[in-house]
């Protein structure tokens, strides 16, 4: 029997809910410790802003919802380390669209002649959020930014296959198109389906 298609939120392109995600991860033979989404609840009305991230909630809706996921991870983690047992965590970004806000408003500004902001340069590369998840939550693993779901899947998995990572954080977003109606992300942790030796989740012992 054909397993049902993973379902998207409404209004964002190829985005997932957690249920979704969960059910590529499983497809691709991971195992999820830990989920989250933006909206999860009636009190997620409005998503923090982000220092150093401006006019597009691209940005912040990741780094919301990769910090609930990591925060779910282990709840006995320091609040800013994710993996303080030195577990390497990689980071997946998926999006179909990218930030399209930031480049309307770059759009915009380009065709009134008036002066880009240097941060719209900056945060139009997607991975640039991902330096910001790495450093805060001190993840160490690779960083792959991909536009479909089974690519990200497949990405983890073959990061954690070959011993580059022992956990993938794996973040779907897309942006509405009508101010902001539509915003949604999702994340979930994998990891392989049975884990790996100790010694080779962390290298020989005495390795550099």
């Amino acid at each position: 029997m054909t397993a049902p298609a993973p379902q998207a939120f409404p209004g964002a392109a190829g985005v997932l809910g957690t249920a979704g995600l969960q059910a590529a991860a499983v497809a691709a033979g991971l195992a999820v410790s830990a989920s989250a989404s933006w909206p999860e609840t009636d009190s997620d009305a409005e998503v923090s802003p982000l220092p150093g991230f401006i006019d597009s909630l691209f940005s912040p809706l990741i780094a919301e919802v990769a910090g609930r996921a990591l925060s779910r991870r282990d709840r006995g983690c320091p609040r800013d380390q994710a993996a303080p047992d030195g577990t390497v965590i990689a980071i997946v970004l998926v999006t179909a669209r990218g930030d399209v806000a930031s480049a309307a408003q770059v759009a915009a500004r380009v065709d009134a002649g008036r002066r880009v902001p240097p941060l719209h340069f900056f945060q139009s590369v997607p991975n640039a959020v991902a330096g910001y998840l790495a450093a805060r939550w001190q993840l160490t693993g690779p960083v792959v930014c991909v536009s479909g779901i089974r690519a990200a899947m497949d990405a983890a998995a073959l990061l954690i296959e070959d011993a580059d990572a022992d956990e993938a954080l794996i973040v779907s977003v897309d942006l509405g198109l009508t101010g902001g109606a539509g915003d949604r992300a999702a994340a979930v942790i994998v990891t392989g389906p049975t884990g790996r030796p100790e010694a080779e989740r962390h290298g020989p012992e005495g390795a550099a």
